[in-house]
């Protein structure tokens, strides 16, 4: 009851938000996205680093003004979508349901892409804790957003499971907000409150191999039953409908870049850390891209599920039933699940 009664405060609020939201009509040629931290954006950093959505809106006769703009957490990304100070959303497929359920007859937002399968660590620098059932309040779990990030609500499903729906949310007590980057230095130099981070690649990896008391306490492909798509793209129905040439193109532009990803992991990596600009070992950035757990495309996989779930314990009003409930219609996503 208590974590059903966290919900239904929480849908009270995204309403009241969602309300007062007035987003920009969309605007065939302008393209705004919002990325987060890791290389599940890598596909974006491909696209940016070789103006791949410019060239495929030249192809189809327009030129397309394109800017990216850096976020951390699905409840900032849904912010910003909302607000109309982004035309594309990146973030978790947890805060892809959550403003699916919440903008239905409004902005209805839907998917529009994934960005590959990887699998989410929640790895813990304390060495009594060797599963989730080992944390206690002595813990603090860094997530993107609370209650709300992907992570969040994997965290939220093996609660479910280890403690039943009705704590499904018991973990969040413990947990707090931090960008990527700070929770995998937390976790890096030990000496903090943070003792747990579940994070993305490759933060992840990079925690594990930076202090030899991190160990991995959870992987969210078990919890999802098996490879999974996390991270994906989302939009408003007003941008599907009134950018058609703007989305076709950033669509094209994803599908190459996932080939070339998956062709090209060398210079994907080199792409990485100059558009990032980011301080990740190259060795351990291509142990990631070419990972036999990790899969470049645009087509979602095994998303369903965590929907479902969400609905059962009352995180989402609307049960999705077929990715078509959630995902606009296009022939490179239609065939996902």
């Amino acid at each position: 009851m208590k974590g059903k009664l966290r919900s239904a405060i929480g849908l009270l609020a995204w309403a009241s938000m969602t309300s007062l939201a007035t987003a920009a009509t969309a605007e065939e040629g302008k393209l705004r996205v919002a990325e987060q931290f890791g290389v599940v954006y890598l596909l974006l950093n491909v696209a940016k680093d070789q103006q791949l959505i410019e060239k495929h809106g030249r192809e189809a006769g327009i030129d397309i003004d394109v800017e990216f703009i850096r976020l951390s957490g699905g409840a900032a990304v849904n912010d910003a979508l909302l607000s109309g100070s982004v035309d594309i959303a990146g973030a978790g497929v947890g805060p892809l349901f959550t403003i699916w359920d919440r903008t239905q007859g409004a902005q209805n937002v839907r998917g529009v892409a994934s960005l590959g399968n990887f699998p989410y660590y929640l790895v813990s620098n304390n060495p009594e804790v060797k599963s989730i059932a080992d944390l206690s309040d002595k813990d603090r779990i860094a997530v993107p957003a609370v209650g709300v990030s992907v992570q969040s609500r994997i965290l939220q499903w093996a609660s479910a499971e280890l403690w039943g729906d009705e704590e499904f949310d018991r973990l969040d007590e413990i947990s707090v907000a931090l960008p990527h980057p700070e929770a995998a230095a937390a976790i890096i130099s030990g000496g903090t409150e943070i003792t747990a981070h579940f994070g993305n690649p490759p933060f992840q990896e990079q925690e594990l191999a930076g202090n030899p008391d991190a160990h991995v306490i959870l992987n969210s492909f078990d919890v999802q039953g098996g490879p999974a798509s996390s991270t994906v793209l989302y939009a408003t129905e007003d941008f599907y409908e009134n950018s058609p040439q703007t989305y076709q193109a950033f669509l094209a532009a994803l599908d190459e870049a996932a080939q070339f990803v998956t062709e090209n992991p060398e210079e994907a990596a080199d792409i990485y850390l100059r558009v990032t600009g980011g301080n990740t070992d190259r060795d351990l950035l291509l142990e990631v891209l070419t990972s036999d757990a990790v899969t470049f495309k645009v087509e979602p996989e095994n998303t369903l599920g965590l929907g479902k779930f969400l609905h059962r314990v009352g995180a989402i009003r609307t049960e999705p039933a077929t990715l078509s409930d959630y995902f606009f219609d296009d022939p490179r996503v239609s065939q996902g699940s």
